[in-house]
């Protein structure tokens, strides 16, 4: 079965622009188009996509007041993968709080769009190394600052790979710092998302900061 997708944004250039793309991977079917925030909420509950690649600026309703009604409203939740042409200090935070799994700026090459949409739509967060890096740094200025606990749910090992996780560490990265294999990682992650509900690793991130189970500057 190919990956849905629907794309959000005002600019029909860039809409057209994707679609004949994405359409023409074998693995890939964009199923709709919305022009609006509004008309994204509308379009997602009508087609239910896998992914949706929304765009942050946009009239009737933002990316991210679009982002939270589409996964606040239950049912089927698809990935969404924020797209921007601006720099993401502004609202990167927000947007992962509201639940996107990751970000792709609209000058991203084709091949890298393609990449995105797989990526958020097998489950792993999309954060390039310097959108961590603000997440981490937006932490730092605004971040809730709770003592410092490990949630009941989870075990020791898996709470120092979700510290890990909130560093920005790649599976393979994490394996490497723990000594374990790439499967065993991908089995905690499993575990942690599974036991804390969350939906990704972008989730966990904002977890992990918000609770308290690290801090930025470690």
């Amino acid at each position: 079965m190919p990956i849905r997708v629907l794309i959000a944004d005002d600019q029909g250039m860039v809409r057209t622009g994707f679609t004949v793309f994405l359409d023409s991977q074998p693995d890939l079917e964009v199923v709709g188009e919305a022009v609006d925030g509004r008309d994204a909420v509308a379009r997602t509950a009508e087609l239910r996509p896998d992914v949706v690649l929304m765009d942050v600026r946009m009239p009737v309703m933002d990316g991210l007041a679009a982002t939270r009604e589409i996964l606040s409203s239950g049912g089927h939740a698809p990935k969404i993968l924020i797209l921007t042409t601006f720099d993401l200090d502004d609202y990167v935070y927000e947007a992962l709080r509201a639940g996107a799994s990751g970000f792709l700026l609209k000058d991203a090459s084709a091949q890298q769009l393609a990449e995105a949409v797989r990526v958020v739509a097998a489950g792993e967060a999309l954060l390039a190394p310097s959108v961590t890096r603000r997440l981490i740094a937006e932490f730092a200025r605004v971040g809730p600052s709770r003592p410092r606990a490990r949630p009941d749910d989870i075990t020791e090992r898996e709470t120092e790979v979700l510290a890990l996780i909130a560093r920005g560490l790649s599976n393979q990265e994490i394996a490497a710092e723990l000594v374990l294999s790439e499967q065993t990682v991908k089995t905690h992650v499993g575990r942690i998302l599974a036991k804390l509900g969350l939906r990704d690793r972008a989730q966990a991130i904002v977890y992990a900061y918000e609770t308290g189970v690290v801090r930025p500057g470690e």
